[in-house]
Protein backbone atom coordinates (compact mmCIF):
# COMPACT_ATOMS: atom_id res chain seq x y z
CA UNK A 1 0.00 0.00 0.00
CA UNK A 2 1.57 3.89 -1.06
CA UNK A 3 -0.29 6.85 1.40
CA UNK A 4 -0.06 9.98 1.38
CA UNK A 5 -1.19 11.88 4.13
CA UNK A 6 -1.57 15.71 3.35
CA UNK A 7 1.37 15.57 1.43
CA UNK A 8 2.67 19.13 0.35
CA UNK A 9 4.98 20.05 -2.68
CA UNK A 10 7.34 22.65 -2.55
CA UNK A 11 5.75 26.00 -3.68
CA UNK A 12 1.96 23.89 -4.46
CA UNK A 13 -0.80 25.21 -2.54
CA UNK A 14 -2.96 22.17 -1.33
CA UNK A 15 -2.12 19.65 -0.44
CA UNK A 16 -3.03 15.49 -1.09
CA UNK A 17 -4.01 12.44 0.56
CA UNK A 18 -4.89 9.10 -0.90
CA UNK A 19 -4.15 5.64 -0.30
CA UNK A 20 -3.32 3.46 -3.53
CA UNK A 21 -3.79 -0.40 -2.19
CA UNK A 22 -2.47 -3.88 -3.89
CA UNK A 23 -4.98 -5.18 -6.07
CA UNK A 24 -5.87 -1.52 -7.03
CA UNK A 25 -5.58 0.61 -9.84
CA UNK A 26 -6.00 4.50 -8.83
CA UNK A 27 -6.06 7.12 -11.16
CA UNK A 28 -4.50 10.93 -10.52
CA UNK A 29 -6.56 13.73 -12.51
CA UNK A 30 -7.35 17.11 -12.71
CA UNK A 31 -10.82 17.37 -14.42
CA UNK A 32 -11.02 20.44 -16.87
CA UNK A 33 -7.16 21.35 -16.34
CA UNK A 34 -4.26 19.73 -18.36
CA UNK A 35 -2.13 17.37 -16.05
CA UNK A 36 1.42 18.79 -17.67
CA UNK A 37 3.59 18.51 -14.79
CA UNK A 38 1.71 18.16 -11.78
CA UNK A 39 1.07 14.75 -12.40
CA UNK A 40 4.63 14.09 -12.91
CA UNK A 41 5.74 16.17 -9.92
CA UNK A 42 3.47 13.94 -7.84
CA UNK A 43 4.69 10.66 -9.10
CA UNK A 44 8.31 11.67 -8.65
CA UNK A 45 7.27 12.99 -4.75
CA UNK A 46 6.03 9.53 -4.17
CA UNK A 47 9.60 7.55 -5.30
CA UNK A 48 10.84 10.39 -3.05
CA UNK A 49 12.04 12.16 -5.96
CA UNK A 50 10.46 15.95 -5.54
CA UNK A 51 10.61 17.53 -2.32
CA UNK A 52 7.55 17.93 0.01
CA UNK A 53 7.34 20.41 2.83
CA UNK A 54 4.43 18.61 4.67
CA UNK A 55 2.93 15.46 5.17
CA UNK A 56 4.20 11.92 5.34
CA UNK A 57 4.60 9.65 2.49
CA UNK A 58 4.54 5.63 3.84
CA UNK A 59 5.02 2.06 1.91
CA UNK A 60 3.15 -0.68 3.38
CA UNK A 61 3.52 1.85 6.65
CA UNK A 62 7.07 2.44 6.36
CA UNK A 63 7.72 6.81 6.00
CA UNK A 64 9.53 7.58 2.97
CA UNK A 65 12.59 9.58 3.80
CA UNK A 66 15.89 10.88 2.07
CA UNK A 67 17.76 8.20 3.34
CA UNK A 68 14.99 5.28 2.95
CA UNK A 69 13.84 6.22 -0.67
CA UNK A 70 16.67 4.56 -2.59
CA UNK A 71 15.30 1.56 -0.94
CA UNK A 72 11.62 2.12 -1.54
CA UNK A 73 11.85 2.94 -5.05
CA UNK A 74 13.34 -0.55 -5.86
CA UNK A 75 9.53 -1.42 -4.87
CA UNK A 76 8.43 0.58 -7.76
CA UNK A 77 8.30 0.82 -11.55
CA UNK A 78 7.62 3.91 -13.09
CA UNK A 79 6.59 4.51 -16.72
CA UNK A 80 7.03 7.81 -17.57
CA UNK A 81 4.63 9.17 -20.44
CA UNK A 82 7.91 9.31 -22.54
CA UNK A 83 11.36 8.87 -22.79
CA UNK A 84 12.87 12.80 -22.60
CA UNK A 85 15.99 13.73 -24.02
CA UNK A 86 19.39 12.75 -22.82
CA UNK A 87 19.99 15.84 -21.41
CA UNK A 88 17.26 16.05 -19.35
CA UNK A 89 18.58 13.27 -16.80
CA UNK A 90 17.95 15.47 -12.85
CA UNK A 91 18.10 12.38 -10.63
CA UNK A 92 21.23 10.12 -10.99
CA UNK A 93 22.01 7.07 -8.86
CA UNK A 94 24.80 4.71 -9.31
CA UNK A 95 22.67 1.21 -9.46
CA UNK A 96 23.70 -1.16 -6.47
CA UNK A 97 24.91 -4.91 -6.90
CA UNK A 98 20.79 -5.94 -6.21
CA UNK A 99 20.42 -4.13 -9.50
CA UNK A 100 23.14 -5.42 -11.52
CA UNK A 101 22.02 -8.80 -10.87
CA UNK A 102 18.40 -7.98 -11.90
CA UNK A 103 19.09 -6.47 -14.62
CA UNK A 104 21.90 -9.24 -15.48
CA UNK A 105 17.91 -11.65 -15.42
CA UNK A 106 17.13 -9.40 -17.83
CA UNK A 107 19.34 -9.62 -19.89
CA UNK A 108 19.70 -13.34 -19.69
CA UNK A 109 16.09 -13.55 -20.89
CA UNK A 110 14.98 -14.13 -24.65
CA UNK A 111 14.27 -11.31 -27.06
CA UNK A 112 10.99 -12.78 -27.51
CA UNK A 113 10.12 -12.33 -24.03
CA UNK A 114 10.64 -8.77 -24.11
CA UNK A 115 8.27 -8.81 -27.67
CA UNK A 116 5.48 -10.99 -25.72
CA UNK A 117 5.40 -8.47 -22.85
CA UNK A 118 4.83 -5.51 -25.48
CA UNK A 119 1.95 -7.45 -27.25
CA UNK A 120 0.34 -7.74 -23.84
CA UNK A 121 0.52 -4.64 -22.71
CA UNK A 122 -2.01 -3.16 -25.38
CA UNK A 123 -0.07 -0.05 -25.82
CA UNK A 124 2.53 0.56 -29.16
CA UNK A 125 5.87 1.98 -29.98
CA UNK A 126 7.83 3.51 -26.71
CA UNK A 127 5.00 3.00 -24.73
CA UNK A 128 4.93 -0.55 -24.95
CA UNK A 129 8.69 -0.76 -24.53
CA UNK A 130 8.45 1.16 -21.32
CA UNK A 131 5.82 -0.74 -20.08
CA UNK A 132 7.29 -4.18 -20.91
CA UNK A 133 10.77 -2.95 -19.32
CA UNK A 134 8.47 -2.13 -16.11
CA UNK A 135 6.20 -5.90 -16.46
CA UNK A 136 9.92 -7.70 -16.53
CA UNK A 137 11.35 -5.62 -13.66
CA UNK A 138 8.45 -7.76 -11.30
CA UNK A 139 7.88 -4.83 -9.14
CA UNK A 140 4.89 -4.18 -6.26
CA UNK A 141 4.58 -0.58 -6.73
CA UNK A 142 3.56 0.85 -10.30
CA UNK A 143 3.84 4.33 -11.18
CA UNK A 144 2.40 4.91 -14.94
CA UNK A 145 2.26 8.61 -16.53
CA UNK A 146 -0.30 9.12 -18.95
CA UNK A 147 -1.41 5.39 -20.05
CA UNK A 148 -3.24 5.02 -23.48
CA UNK A 149 -6.31 3.71 -22.69
CA UNK A 150 -5.46 0.70 -24.85
CA UNK A 151 -3.00 -0.29 -21.99
CA UNK A 152 -5.49 -0.34 -18.93
CA UNK A 153 -6.39 -3.88 -19.62
CA UNK A 154 -2.86 -4.40 -18.74
CA UNK A 155 -2.67 -2.69 -16.12
CA UNK A 156 -5.43 -3.93 -14.59
CA UNK A 157 -4.14 -7.03 -14.86
CA UNK A 158 -1.07 -5.78 -12.88
CA UNK A 159 -3.34 -5.00 -9.94
CA UNK A 160 -5.23 -7.94 -10.20
CA UNK A 161 -2.00 -9.87 -9.59
CA UNK A 162 -1.53 -7.44 -6.39
CA UNK A 163 0.90 -4.75 -7.61
CA UNK A 164 -0.14 -1.09 -6.52
CA UNK A 165 -1.06 0.63 -10.12
CA UNK A 166 -1.10 4.62 -9.69
CA UNK A 167 -1.80 6.43 -12.81
CA UNK A 168 -1.81 9.62 -13.94
CA UNK A 169 -4.39 10.90 -16.76
CA UNK A 170 -7.35 13.16 -17.73
CA UNK A 171 -8.32 10.57 -20.50
CA UNK A 172 -11.94 9.77 -19.53
CA UNK A 173 -11.56 6.30 -21.34
CA UNK A 174 -8.62 5.97 -18.81
CA UNK A 175 -9.87 7.87 -15.69
CA UNK A 176 -13.45 5.50 -15.65
CA UNK A 177 -11.41 2.56 -15.58
CA UNK A 178 -9.96 3.25 -12.19
CA UNK A 179 -10.60 1.82 -8.88
CA UNK A 180 -10.31 5.20 -7.08
CA UNK A 181 -9.76 8.61 -9.15
CA UNK A 182 -8.15 11.11 -7.04
CA UNK A 183 -8.33 14.93 -7.88
CA UNK A 184 -5.13 16.73 -7.75
CA UNK A 185 -4.50 20.69 -8.12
Amino acid sequence: MLELNDVLLSGAKSTLSLMACDGELTCLTRPGAPLGSTAVRWLHAMMGLEPTTGGFISIDGEPLTASSARSMRRLMAFVPAELGDVGQVVVFSAPTADDVFRLKANRNGKPEQMEQEMALTGATGQKAQLLAVASLLRRPIWLVDRPVASSIPFLRRKADEGCTVVIASNDNAVVSKADNVVEIE
